[in-house]
């Protein structure tokens, strides 16, 4: 039986042990090990699959969205990467999965073997979503990489690949930005560097593709933006191990002034690859490192995680250095509402749960096992407190859902009963009291079943 013992006290990321049995990714493997929580908290910020290359954007409706590709799991290298997620906050702490949103096999004129789904990025404008991504052609794939563009009217779902962008040599990394005049240019190139004008449709390019000279450290990566007048050209600096290096200037075509260092590289981590952004009055640098992987074990493979800490500006416009994701604290931005549908996947630590879409549709929390547990940080109970908690939940057969504040170990505020509903895909509705839960507390979900494994699977939560 694995043994999870997963914590979080009071809003401290401190105090609280972690111990389980390793694994592979399917649970198979029995190397037990004891992790502190607070080595990992907030970093990296998805912890249910294994993620790399985050694309970082803010949209119309409010929230943060970061589009990633995907390490396999168990580990078979980049060459066999996929498909593409996106996760959203609106706090910095809980990230919601909206699942998968493009993979090879729907890419009609991808490489037939499939896999080769890297470093992703989006860009909207009037109304649609354009998502880029890399993806040879041919078995070759030095020879084949192409930039695919699919299209969706929501940030999250429902992409179609329209096809690529023609007459580009084959290269990665693209990087979308649409300058306030309404006018897109797209970044890519590892390890050279380029940039092309888009047209109107945002699929055709419009002149010429431009070389950019020499940029001191640059590997590969490129992430551009402007902020208050300066253009920013972001990369993964120095190899190897990569850091995270930056240039600035007065245009989006250069000239290039390499600054330095945004995050110095370590040898607590090999590759990196950027994305900024600002939200709700900050800025943010995500990355990605492998200290997840460290957690399973010590061989090396391309299992990634991303990670994000924030960043602050000089008065010049120069990035101030970031330490090592390991090393730093994100700030939950707001306190989390309990009284609410709740997606099951919105958390903000649920190591060792995965998730799955749901054959009409959604996403749904699953592989939960005895002893695992699943976090939702500050959230605000009020004065008068809750009363009742509802949950959504398939299981084939009975199981509990301890409800606990603050730590795993904390008061216990409810006991949800759940039997059996028919099935794994049968989703009915049940609840129970709750007692106790006033104020702000971190909430900790504990699932207890003498089955042991794939207890159930949980589609959504709320209080009352």
């Amino acid at each position: 039986m694995k043994k999870c013992v997963y914590a979080v006290c009071a809003l401290l990321w401190a105090g609280c042990t972690a111990s389980r049995s390793a694994s592979d990714g399917s649970k198979d493997r029995e190397q037990k090990e004891t992790v502190q929580i607070d080595s990992l908290a907030p970093n990296p910020f998805i912890r249910h699959i294994y993620t790399a290359d985050p694309s970082a954007h803010v949209w119309a409706d409010g929230r943060l969205y970061v589009y990633a590709s995907h390490d396999i799991d168990p580990p078979r290298g980049c060459d066999l990467m996929d498909q593409y997620h996106v996760f959203s906050t609106d706090d910095m702490v809980h990230w919601t999965d909206h699942g998968e949103i493009l993979r090879a096999s729907q890419v009609p004129w991808g490489r037939k073997e499939g896999g080769f789904m890297w470093a992703p990025d989006c860009a909207y404008k009037d109304g649609t979503y354009y998502f880029y991504f890399p993806h040879p052609s041919g078995t070759y794939t030095n020879d084949s990489w192409k930039i695919g563009v699919a299209t969706s009217k929501e940030p999250a779902a429902n992409f179609t690949v329209q096809g690529y962008i023609e007459g580009m040599d084959p290269l990665i990394d693209p990087c979308v930005f649409v300058d306030d005049d309404g006018q897109a240019y797209m970044y890519w190139g590892n390890p050279n560097r380029y940039y092309v004008k888009l047209n109107e449709d945002m699929i055709s390019t419009s002149g010429d593709i431009v070389k950019i000279g020499k940029l001191k450290t640059y590997q590969e990566g490129p992430w551009f933006y402007k902020r208050n007048n300066h253009y920013y050209l972001a990369f993964a600096s120095t190899c190897c191990p990569e850091g995270i290096g930056y240039a600035m200037s007065d245009s989006p075509t250069g000239p290039w002034d390499v600054k330095g260092y945004i995050m110095r590289p370590t040898d607590r981590t090999r590759g990196n690859h950027p994305g900024i952004i600002d939200y709700k009055g900050k800025t943010y640098v995500f990355g990605q490192n492998y200290d997840l992987l460290r957690l399973e074990m010590e061989e090396h493979h391309e299992r990634r995680s991303i990670s994000v800490a924030e960043m602050h500006y000089n008065a010049d416009g120069t990035i101030q250095e970031v330490p090592y994701f390991k090393d730093v604290k994100v700030e939950q931005i707001e306190h989390f509402d309990p009284y609410r549908r709740v997606e099951a996947e919105t958390m903000a630590w649920g190591y060792g749960l995965k998730t799955e879409k749901m054959p009409g549709g959604g996403i749904y929390v699953t592989a939960v096992d005895d002893g695992d547990s699943l976090i939702v940080r500050g959230v605000d109970f009020g004065k008068r407190g809750a009363k009742r908690f509802r949950a959504c939940i398939a299981a084939e057969q009975g199981c509990t859902v301890e409800i606990h504040l603050d730590c795993v170990d904390g008061p216990l505020v409810g006991t949800l009963e759940v039997k059996a509903t028919g099935g794994m895909q049968a989703y009915k509705e049940m609840e129970c009291r709750v007692k106790g839960a006033k104020g702000v507390h971190d909430l900790v979900f504990l699932f207890k079943g003498g089955a042991g494994k794939n207890l159930m699977n949980w589609d959504y939560w709320r209080f009352s």
